[in-house]
């Protein structure tokens, strides 16, 4: 056995079609997952004519039936789009038809007929003027699960973090800090590093402010609400340091290599690294959901979108940590390979 990966087919103007196709013509996927597309047979189609890959293509009616064979992708055809839709262009109908894709997915994983969801990217102009109306991936998997405590980790390379907020104005940041939510992050991470196969994850907290506050001189947030947390989860016996200046922590964790994780406090602060170090091979995990969600660290790419020339490799580590976290997550279920 192995676990089944499905895959969301997202907005079907851009890159991901193009991409999935790209990384499922790779056969080591096979061999330690089984890969299902949920999303529209007819433009899969496509992009294996847009690529020019030798594989076929066939409809399945449930996921269980899927992914045994390598050089066929199977799909959980929803056949929510024309074959003709354009590409490069924010369209409701792309935007609608990604939604319904992860809908369908998230349905199968919470009855654990599917592992975990591995999603390809969706353009938030069209999801929001298809009607459905959430700032991204992140957001419509907590509503779809009934999840409101959940984080965004990035993994690149030799550099993972986890975020405390996200998508929030950035002065509105220092209003969400509290010891609460970074302790509840905290435990996340704990348990997000046992997934990807290290039993006793060494976790790194940033400061916000400059220097972590300088003692208060540059913001209190850290005495008051970082600080705190760190204390209650290093009582828990987790492994932590913190906070540590954010001028530093990368640093130490990606180069000297003192820690397994970094919690940050806010987007720009863990993806700014991150991209740096991997930008084509990052892959973004939503951690503190029911099922395992791993996804590319990239756009719809519009202005490539059709031509075959996407990079692949963000959904191929996708796919690979994807199969990883879940063989961990259901340990005995599934044959080392």
């Amino acid at each position: 056995m192995k676990p089944i990966l499905g895959i969301t087919m997202g907005d079907a103007a851009g890159i991901g079609p193009e991409i999935i196709v790209k990384a499922l013509a790779d056969e080591k996927i096979y061999e330690v997952a089984r890969p299902v597309v949920f999303g529209d047979k007819k433009i899969m189609e496509r992009a294996m004519r847009i690529v020019g890959a030798g594989l076929t293509c066939r409809a399945v009616q449930e996921p269980g039936s899927a992914g045994e064979c390598f050089g066929r992708i199977d799909v959980v055809d929803l056949d929510n789009l024309p074959v003709d839709l354009p590409f490069s262009q924010v369209d409701a109908r792309a935007g609608k038809a990604a939604y319904e894709y992860i809908e369908k997915a998230v349905g199968y994983a919470l009855k654990q007929e599917i592992h975990a969801i591995v999603t390809a990217p969706l353009n938030k102009e069209a999801l929001n003027l298809g009607g459905k109306h959430f700032p991204g991936h992140t957001e419509i998997l907590g509503a779809l699960t009934g999840q409101k405590d959940y984080s965004m980790m990035l993994v690149s390379g030799p550099l993972t973090v986890i975020h405390v907020t996200t998508h929030v104005a950035l002065n509105k940041v220092s209003s969400l800090i509290k010891k609460d939510r970074v302790l509840r992050v905290i435990k996340l991470a704990n348990e997000a590093v046992k997934m990807m196969g290290k039993p006793i994850p060494r976790i790194a907290v940033a400061g916000l402010n400059p220097h972590s506050g300088e003692r208060g001189l540059f913001g209190r947030e850290e005495e008051l609400e970082i600080t705190p947390a760190i204390d209650a989860a290093r009582g828990m016996g987790m492994n932590i340091t913190g906070p540590v200046p954010p001028d530093t922590v990368f640093y130490q964790a990606a180069v000297k290599k003192e820690f397994d994780i970094v919690v940050v406090m806010y987007h720009d602060q863990g993806h700014i690294p991150v991209k740096l170090l991997g930008f084509e091979t990052g892959v973004n995990v939503t951690v503190g959901l029911p099922c395992i969600r791993t996804s590319v660290d990239h756009g719809t790419a519009f202005a490539i979108a059709g031509q075959g020339v996407a990079d692949s490799r963000s959904m191929t580590e996708s796919l690979l940590l994807g199969a990883q976290m879940t063989k961990i997550k259901f340990a005995g279920l599934f044959n080392d390979r």
